[in-house]
């Protein structure tokens, strides 16, 4: 029998990133195919990159030690300094057994994506491995302190978000300059709204997820934004409709307001020929400000459910910003609509 070439090696692992992408993530499953096709690759490549070290950093049964030998090695992985294939055989048995099966399947075939990863440009994979560092090396940092007083206060919380999210805002500004050349003279001030993109989207998956956090022992809300009320934020069932919670929340709520307005600047500075690129950040966006309207008419909510955006909110975002995707006097108007009731 004939071995397979590489080139049809890479195609496979390239399939293969296509096909576990919706079992770990249906939002980016949506977005990142709207992406030219070379930035799709890299996109979802690094995505799976970001995904597998959140699995080692979420795991239940990792302790914190264990959690940064892991990320550790996984960085070094992800630069050719390790093998992929033993890290692999080493890390999944170690992972709670009841993660989500697509995310265990991930585990598991860590070279394959890492197989991708190396055969990008020596630009590319050096993007890459900088977002994976800044998480690697950070997010244990947080994991260690995590508990159900939350984090101490806005600049804590702001180093958080970058951690997890800010970082991958100017990892998709690094690549979208390399697919689109032009944009290379603003990448300074598209790097910042960008780290703002990021956070507006992590403030609105930390504030959706609240309650699930707090299941988990965890809190990632900042402390001093909630001081002065009767209950510390440990104690959430019973806070949480106090007066000093809620002007908390619409102090973040502000702020998450103000991220995701540099959100669409930032996309407005993409040249409106580049709609996939355009499509990605919009969907996103959009998909984000009707969450956190649904966080702000529902103030009291005790159940991420209760603020999730159904399929039909989320077909609508779809449909209107594809109308205006090129337009951005149009996109500027139907931000204001959209977000009309946001504190501000």
């Amino acid at each position: 029998m004939t071995a397979p070439s590489d080139s049809s090696a890479r195609a496979d692992d390239r399939q293969y990133q296509a096909d576990i992408l919706p079992g770990v993530s249906r939002t980016f499953a949506l977005t990142i195919p709207t992406l030219p096709p070379r930035l799709t690759v890299v996109v979802t490549n690094a995505y799976l990159l970001c995904r597998i070290a959140d699995t080692i950093e979420d795991d239940p049964l990792l302790d914190i030690e264990r959690k940064e030998a892991n990320l550790a090695r996984f960085l070094a992985v992800v630069e050719g300094r390790d093998d992929a294939a033993d890290f692999s055989a080493a890390v999944a048995p170690l992972l709670a057994p009841d993660i989500p099966p697509a995310e265990s399947e991930l585990m598991r075939n860590i070279p394959r994506v890492v197989a991708v990863t190396h055969s990008f440009s020596e630009a590319e994979r050096e993007i890459l491995a900088r977002c994976v560092t800044v998480m690697c090396v950070d997010m244990p940092r947080f994991q260690r302190n995590s508990s159900r007083t939350g984090l101490r206060d806005l600049p804590e919380f702001d180093a958080y978000c970058y951690a997890v999210a800010g970082v991958v805002g100017e990892l998709l500004t690094d690549l979208f300059c390399i697919h689109c050349p032009e944009l290379e003279p603003s990448r300074d001030e598209m790097r910042k709204l960008a780290v703002s993109f990021g956070q507006g989207l992590q403030m609105t998956n930390i504030l959706k997820d609240v309650w699930d956090d707090y299941g988990r022992g965890a809190c990632w809300l900042p402390r001093s934004v909630f001081e002065g009320g009767e209950s510390p934020l440990d104690d959430l069932p019973g806070s949480h409709r106090d007066e000093s919670f809620q002007r908390g929340l619409e102090t973040l709520l502000v702020i998450a307001h103000g991220h995701l307005r540099n959100a669409l600047e930032f996309t407005c500075r993409i040249p409106p020929r580049e709609k996939g690129i355009r499509r990605f950040c919009l969907w996103a966006l959009g998909m984000a400000v009707l969450t956190v309207g649904k966080i702000e008419r529902n103030r009291l909510f005790a159940d991420s459910n209760e603020v999730k955006i159904s399929r039909r909110a989320v077909r609508a975002t779809v449909l209107a910003t594809n109308l205006l995707v090129s337009n951005n006097r149009g996109l500027r108007l139907l931000f204001r609509l959209a977000a009309r009731r946001l504190p501000s």
